[in-house]
């Protein structure tokens, strides 16, 4: 009986996998096409030949992106706090809605410490008012994808996964910005290196999680 139920288990879990998985690929091309659009289609940013001023363009996307996305998910949070019994943290008072808005903010503060020193990183290896763009148009993406992952997981935990493509973009700035910096300090080897690390590590990451699963049906 509890192999019967194990593989059951397993099956309604590959179930919710593969329902979760459906909306990231109609996302990305969504997000991909919103990217392209603001990249290409704004106008240079004006005076960002200077390192300071790409900075401090960076962190003031930053901060745009901690207001909309961190500090109004912390509103949503205090403000049904205080007009229910969950003003008392301690009360196991928690409404569902305010389940999900907590579970946004602890996956939106993991989300910013991928996103803040992948765009910083972004802006260093931007030189001009034309390539600072991109900075943009990954802070655009990433405050719409929180957005959307936000709203999704209000719908069902399963419908979270479109908001998703927000990490996805964060994954491929920040091996962007490790590989040129790698390649800054040891050439093309040491790019290899870090990003090849990476690779291992996530290859290991699915492997141990392969073999665990099969041990619960042995």
């Amino acid at each position: 009986m509890n192999e019967v139920g194990n593989r059951n288990d397993l099956q309604n879990l590959r179930a919710q996998r593969k329902t979760l998985m459906r909306g990231l690929p109609i996302a990305a091309p969504i997000a991909l096409f919103v990217w392209l659009a603001l990249r290409y289609g704004l106008s240079p940013l004006p005076d960002m030949q200077a390192w300071p001023d790409r900075l401090w363009f960076a962190i003031g996307c930053c901060c745009v992106a901690v207001l909309l996305c961190l500090l109004l998910g912390i509103e949503a949070v205090s403000h049904e706090r205080l007009v229910t019994a969950a003003l008392n943290p301690l009360a196991g008072a928690e409404s569902a809605r305010m389940k999900v808005n907590l579970r946004y903010l602890q996956n939106t503060v993991e989300q910013l410490l991928l996103f803040i020193p992948g765009l910083l990183g972004l802006a260093h290896y931007c030189d001009d008012g034309a390539s600072m763009r991109a900075v943009a148009a990954t802070t655009v993406v990433w405050i719409l994808a929180r957005f959307v992952f936000w709203i999704g997981y209000h719908q069902g935990p399963l419908f979270r996964t479109p908001g998703l493509v927000g990490v996805v973009q964060s994954l491929l700035v920040l091996l962007y910005v490790c590989a040129r910096f790698a390649d800054d300090v040891a050439g093309i080897a040491g790019a290899v290196f870090v990003i090849g690390l990476f690779v291992v590590g996530e290859i290991y990451l699915v492997w141990i999680n392969r073999e665990s699963c099969v041990a619960r049906l042995d």
